[in-house]
């Protein structure tokens, strides 16, 4: 009963979100006239702010958030690792990487092959970290500090290449920053049939994530064919990951805050925890990115540095616990 009820107050939560990143921001706009002006919009200021600036910037805050929860979900679901997360496991640096080097290096690709790129350059990112910490024995502390490893090196070669190449790399910097200002109902359009996609093949494959959960050896004995179904979730997990970072850049820890709160609150099964992880990001990147506004009005702060001021904590005790036991 009390499943129905968390996913109720979630979404009233996510829609609280949503009116409040199109009232807020450089210049505040009263409630009731947002509600006005998206039935009805006008060709007044208020109007042109909400509908150019703030409708595509909430929209792209929203799928990001959603789009990372659920990756967290998956990949600590796949690999039984609760340490598990897009950004530890290097799947965003790689992803930034990857965006990266097409704007400077085939500047006339058309923007919709960033999704594929960064989901390219994210399973490697991956791979590596997973193959450094098989060569030591993989646990989850150990595959977490391979990831942190990876996504170091990743990000010192991001950066390389940005001075290298820094006027072609401008272009890049919307994937690179771990904001969401600026974004357009361009780059909206461009992740959400990817985000959808992703997030529908996610929930029907939350069946074989429970088995997965119990362990290789527990799902082999059910009957369930492990390499194919882990091949298949990590890679929805990487590429909800990669299309979350083609438009708001690597925004650390909401794929390891997330899927830890949707799991306290509806239990380990994935059927309910996806959907509550989803509506749980959305909130969560769309509320971070209201108070980026607010800090420093009217100037902004990245939304990536208040998620990590958030997440940097919870990580390390996280560790510590797990390396307790």
């Amino acid at each position: 009963m009390k499943r129905p009820l968390f996913l109720l107050l979630a979404a009233g939560v996510l829609l609280l979100a949503l009116l409040a990143s199109l009232a807020l921001g450089a210049s505040d706009i009263a409630p009731g006239v947002v509600a006005r002006l998206l039935l009805r919009p006008d060709d007044s200021t208020d109007s042109l702010v909400i509908h150019t600036l703030r409708l595509p910037r909430t929209l792209v805050a929203a799928l990001a958030g959603a789009g990372l929860g659920v990756s967290g979900l998956l990949l600590q679901g796949v690999t039984r690792n609760p340490l598990a997360d897009p950004g530890i496991l290097g799947v965003e640096a790689g992803g930034a990487l990857a965006i990266l080097i097409m704007v400077v290096f085939f500047p006339a690709a058309p923007a919709a092959l960033f999704v594929p790129a960064a989901f390219l350059g994210g399973a490697l990112a991956a791979a590596l970290a997973y193959g450094v910490a098989r060569r030591v024995g993989v646990t989850p502390l150990r595959l977490a500090l391979a990831g942190v490893a990876v996504a170091s090196l990743v990000g010192a070669a991001t950066r390389t290449v940005q001075l290298l190449f820094e006027e072609r790399a401008q272009g890049a910097l919307f994937a690179l920053s771990g904001s969401v200002a600026g974004r357009t109902w361009e780059q909206a359009a461009q992740v959400a049939p990817w985000m959808g996609l992703g997030l529908a093949l996610s929930l029907l494959l939350t069946p074989r994530v429970n088995v997965l959960a119990l362990g290789e050896d527990v799902a082999r004995g059910l009957g369930a064919r492990t390499e194919r179904d882990s091949f298949l979730v990590t890679a929805l997990g990487v590429l909800l990951a990669a299309a979350s970072v083609s438009v708001v850049g690597p925004v650390g820890f909401v794929g390891l805050i997330i899927p830890h709160a949707a799991r306290a609150l509806m239990g380990p099964d994935h059927r309910f925890s996806l959907p509550l992880a989803a509506l749980l990001g959305a909130a969560f990147l769309t509320g971070a990115d209201i108070l980026a506004r607010l800090i420093d009005k009217p100037a902004e702060t990245p939304v990536g540095i208040l998620v990590a001021a958030a997440g940097a904590p919870f990580f390390v005790a996280l560790a510590r616990r797990i390396g307790r036991r």
